[in-house]
């Protein structure tokens, strides 16, 4: 599956357009390597995702190609979760 849309349909970012764009810009690796919102992802792939002050870290469980809102966090577990103290 794409990177941009396993985002989308895991809801770890609300639009796919978004997450296109987040990713474009470089903002997300896959397994330590930059990665374009084209890349494929799979199952035990690690995600690292720089939100502004916020950087989280998440393993994908499972790939799926639709999901109901209650499903959704069962696609990926959320390994590292970390915030910037400095926000020059």
């Amino acid at each position: 599956m794409r990177l941009d849309k396993f985002l989308k349909v895991s809801r770890i970012i609300k639009r796919r357009s978004v997450a296109k764009e987040i990713a474009d810009q470089g903002r997300i690796l896959v397994n330590d390597r930059p990665a374009k919102s084209s890349s494929k992802v799979a199952a035990g792939d690690t995600l690292t995702i720089k939100f502004g002050n916020k950087t989280e870290v998440v393993k994908i469980n499972q790939i799926v190609e639709t999901t109901k809102k209650s499903e959704a966090e069962d696609m990926y577990e959320i390994v590292d979760e970390k915030y910037a103290e400095n926000f020059d």
